[in-house]
């Protein structure tokens, strides 16, 4: 009824989006404009890593070693050396024959220097070969791998030469001004452009016209003696600029008398300038193809949460996190401190060496002493970010501070598996060890009270109390947005009785995170509670919460509704195909577009979304993975098992698609092919209960009752919160006649699953003769 206008034959996607998209409000100029007026800035920021962000390869920008020199990674000896003027490697290609390669451009700077390369279709792909710039005495001056333990090579989906590596996507959007990726999904080509090459003055305060346009009036004003002062100041206190980074209220840092802490004289409500940064210093996907400079965070990007791949429970950066996913955890950031506080802004370094970056607003005499620090003078163990912005490193050879600037808690080291920053020196000890010191140090208990990180544990480890956890969690207003989020985020795979509940309060929270999530949650509800719940969202300020709201409520595109109503969705539709339609260079968004399609009644067009998707990449497992789902629901049995077939050709070890096949054959009653692909789904995806448990399902039904009891018992032990697997072991053992074992089960189910009815029914039965 609505995608089919939306998404025609070829998914031309991009055209629907820019028609959407708002015009620019001025131009881009460039930094030699900017410098007119701006020197000091200019020169401040010449040479940062932003002006290096990405260059064109000479002499001077290409730090790399490119004197004939071979390096030999992964079987592949690659070859970098001149030509004619221009910088070549000779290296495996995406057929993994070798072949000479210009450089296109360099990317980045220190502590290493990457170089991208060319291909047709405007597409650009970052070398997995890559420039370890620091001093000869600290390792560097040579050639690495960036991915030094995987097996690699042009089959690998990191291999260097495939879409993930594809700078258009991956790495253009942060590296240059005003980036425009300009994909053609009909074409599959692109025709990327930027208004600057690198990271330049309009990156982070919009396009400058209007601010020349206000100078040059305040210019002719002054020289004609018509007006003392520039004749926009009164009605424009930005002076034209379209990212008002300027702090307008008067706050300044001082120190509280009462607790000897920093403290804003005024509450700083303007999150404008942190958000600025964001848009390139977070883990975040983009959703909007035009960006209104200085607009919120939200409105075109989506910030990735605290899940276990990224992170760790207790919110230390795992993954390539960068900074502001871990800032907005900090008490810093709620007490309004921005980035510019600790960083000059235009050449990017500290704002003062060592821990006098932290005494500009801490008290020296407090902070930087042994009774704070506890570590003898000149040693590492007294720099503060040692202890409270551990490092990571990444890359091979970039270490990066944690941004969370939290307070050492070896204690949560024990209880949840999380690294601290006393042992990253003291790695000959151990967590306890760490703990003891620190509390000797510093003795109130407060100071190892509750953390979020308690309850995201409990739900990555399938604890009983996990749902009430993180209930208690998302609701407590007093915990960071993102801890808040996450853990509505891991109610999905633990839900609560009580969370609709709580959830009207979430969905008005004040932060978009939250209000998203708990949008999210609702997929677990039926459509009338959905649609209660989740249809006052369709008009909410936060573009990430519009989208979260028109995804749960897309199956209404299959019901009949007034007029008005059904336009409100077709527009919240729209809006998600446009915000996917960023990424049609993606499997992924691809992916996303068929199973909106499918959940609003489209079978057709998501059946060309997951091929297109297939088409990006015939790697990608989710993509066969629908597309078979999709055919089983129409009764087309055979195609989804050739699918499925055509998948596990590609990914011989998808668990997923092992699973999804072993469901096919018992459809298709062929219970013994069908156990073969169902028990390699669980060998290959152990952690995964509910393939367990749908294996020993089938093994039961193959007569193997007895075989399936130690595949449920192994289940249960890593999910001993999980019902379906307990009923099930209380049931086979008591088909086996095995009732002090059955008994043994049930009184695990009753422990954690009390007042269920289905435990008085069971041991009623259990009872009988």
């Amino acid at each position: 009824m609505y995608l089919r206008t939306l998404l025609p034959a070829l998914l031309l996607i991009p055209i629907l989006s820019s028609s959407m998209a708002a015009a620019p409000e001025a131009g881009y100029l460039g930094v030699a404009v900017c410098g007119e007026c701006h020197a000091k800035e200019r020169d401040l920021w010449r040479d940062s890593f932003h002006d290096r962000a990405m260059k064109e390869p000479t002499a001077k920008t290409v730090l790399g070693d490119f004197k004939d020199v071979q390096f030999t990674a992964h079987g592949v000896t690659s070859r970098f050396f001149k030509r004619d003027g221009r910088f070549f490697v000779r290296t495996d290609g995406p057929d993994g024959t070798l072949k000479d390669y210009p450089i296109r451009y360099t990317f980045g700077w220190y502590p290493l220097q990457q170089y991208l390369i060319e291909f047709p279709g405007g597409r650009l792909q970052s070398l997995g070969i890559a420039w370890d710039s620091r001093p000869q005495d600290q390792g560097g001056q040579r050639w690495f791998h960036l991915y030094p333990n995987e097996k690699m090579d042009h089959r690998n989906p990191l291999h260097w030469t495939a879409p993930d590596q594809t700078w258009n996507y991956q790495c253009a959007d942060c590296h240059s001004t005003d980036l425009k990726k300009g994909y053609d999904a009909e074409r599959h080509v692109y025709d990327t452009r930027f208004a600057e090459i690198n990271v330049a003055c309009e990156a982070c305060h919009g396009p400058g016209s209007r601010h020349v346009a206000w100078a040059q009036a305040a210019v002719a004003a002054k020289a004609s003696g018509t007006a003392p002062t520039p004749p926009a100041a009164s009605t424009d206190p930005t002076l034209g600029l379209l990212v008002d980074l300027k702090d307008r209220d008067g706050g300044q840092w001082q120190t509280d008398p009462a607790t000897g802490k920093p403290a804003r004289t005024v509450p700083r409500k303007s999150q404008t300038q942190n958000e600025t940064c964001a848009r390139c210093h977070s883990r975040r996907g983009r959703i909007w193809d035009e960006l209104t400079p200085g607009e919120p965070l939200h409105q075109g990007f989506r910030l990735a949460l605290l899940s276990p791949s990224l992170y760790f429970p207790d919110g230390q950066i795992k993954d390539e996190d960068y900074e502001y996913g871990s800032f907005i955890q900090s008490r810093m950031y709620h007490q309004g401190v921005v980035c510019s506080d600790c960083h000059e802004p235009h050449s990017l370094k500290l704002k003062a060496a060592g821990n006098a970056v932290c005494t500009r607003c801490h008290q020296a005499e407090r902070y930087d002493d042994k009774t704070h620090h506890h570590h003898a003078t000149g040693g590492t163990g007294t720099a503060c970010v040692a202890c409270h912005m551990p490092r990571r490193l990444y890359m091979v050879v970039d270490p990066r501070f944690d941004h969370s600037l939290r307070v050492p808690r070896p204690d949560l080291s024990e209880t949840l598996g999380t690294p601290n920053a006393c042992n990253a020196c003291h790695q000959d000890k151990d967590a306890a060890w760490a703990a003891a010191a620190v509390a000797g140090w510093f003795p109130d208990p407060a100071r190892r009270g509750p953390h979020f990180g308690e309850a995201l544990h409990a739900a990555d480890t399938n604890a009983a109390d996990a749902p009430a956890r993180l209930l208690a969690l998302a609701g407590d207003p007093g915990q960071p947005a993102i801890a808040r989020a996450s853990a509505l985020e891991r109610l999905h795979e633990h839900p609560s009785r009580d969370a609709m509940l709580t959830l009207p309060r979430l969905l008005k929270d004040p932060d978009p995170l939250v209000r998203a999530a708990a949008v999210r949650y609702l997929e677990v509800t039926d459509l009338r509670t959905r649609t209660e719940q989740a249809w006052p969202l369709l008009t909410d300020p936060a573009r990430t919460v519009r989208l979260e709201a028109t995804r749960v409520l897309a199956p209404l595109a299959t019901q009949t509704m007034g007029a008005e109503l059904a336009s409100q969705l077709d527009s919240a539709l729209q809006e998600y195909v446009a915000a996917e339609s960023v990424n049609a260079d993606r499997p992924e968004a691809n992916l996303n577009l068929g199973l909106i399609a499918l959940t609003a009644g489209e079978p057709e067009v998501a059946e060309r979304a997951y091929r297109e998707a297939l088409a990006l990449d015939p790697r990608f497992i989710p993509a066969h993975a629908n597309l078979a789902d999709l055919y089983r629901g129409q009764g087309r049995e055979a195609e989804a098992q050739a699918q499925l077939r055509a998948g596990l050709a590609v990914d011989p070890e998808s668990a997923d698609l092992h699973h999804a096949l072993g469901l096919s054959l018992v459809r298709a009653k062929r219970l013994d092919a069908a156990l073969t692909d169902l028990k390699r789904a669980v060998e290959l995806a152990p952690a995964n209960t509910r393939y367990a448990y749908v294996y020993a399902i089938a093994l039961d039904g193959a007569g193997q009752t007895a075989e399936a009891l130690p595949v449920l018992a192994a289940a249960a032990e890593r999910d001993a919160a999980n019902t379906e697997l307990l009923v099930a072991l209380v049931q086979y053992h008591a088909k086996l006649g095995q009732r002090e074992a059955a008994t043994a089960w049930l009184d695990k189910l009753a422990a954690v699953a009390p007042g269920d009815p289905t435990v008085d029914q069971l041991r009623g039965s259990l009872k009988q003769p």
